[in-house]
């Protein structure tokens, strides 16, 4: 399956990135300290202490999400809860990310940003598709992962069978009651539904 190596390549390339943001910003906030440059009258000593913090926010955020990939990776499971909001804030960060490198940097950085992009949605996307499909295909019981329609339609035929008089009977005669069963012609199942 493409689902494996697909999470551990993006795991690969969000460790680098992380590296790579953490690494550049901190070199950023150690030329502006250098150089005691001001942009706009900012102290610059304050400026190249955020470019540090924001450095390592952001490193560590790429971190945690390629930490969420290589667990994707290990388990072989799609995400859940606070991962798939990681993974799909990761997509959306790359995007813009990538709008932003257009007009600044160039299209290179704009096509890696953009890589990194599409093996996020389709790490999420394969997950997504393939335990739709085996979930609709298992024909288990009713309210055990199958579909509940596969177990409810040969039940009402074989109980519709079971009851006694529940054939076609010959209409009653002018004046005479009908015949009363004392078991009701159709039993229906309540089907449990599972979300």
């Amino acid at each position: 399956m493409v689902r494996r190596p697909v999470a551990w390549v993006l795991a690969i390339v969000l460790l680098a990135e992380a590296f790579f943001i953490a690494a550049l910003n901190w070199f950023l906030g150690v030329v502006v300290d250098r150089q005691d440059m001001s942009l706009a009258g900012l102290d610059p000593s304050v400026m190249a202490t955020s470019s540090k913090i924001g450095g390592v926010v952001f490193g560590l955020y790429f971190a945690l999400c390629a930490l969420v990939a290589v667990l994707v990776a290990i388990r072989d499971r799609a995400p859940a809860g606070f991962g798939r909001v990681l993974l799909v804030s990761v997509a959306v960060v790359h995007g813009l990310l990538g709008a932003f490198a257009w007009g600044i940097v160039g299209w290179t950085a704009f096509l890696f940003l953009m890589v990194v992009l599409g093996l996020v949605v389709l790490l999420l996307m394969t997950y997504d598709r393939t335990e739709g499909q085996e979930e609709a295909g298992s024909g288990g019981a009713a309210g055990h992962g199958g579909d509940p329609r596969a177990e409810a339609e040969p039940n009402a035929v074989a109980d519709a069978a079971a009851v006694p008089g529940s054939g076609t009977a010959a209409p009653p005669e002018k004046g005479e009651e009908p015949p009363q069963d004392s078991v009701p012609a159709q039993v229906t199942r309540p089907v449990t539904t599972t979300l």
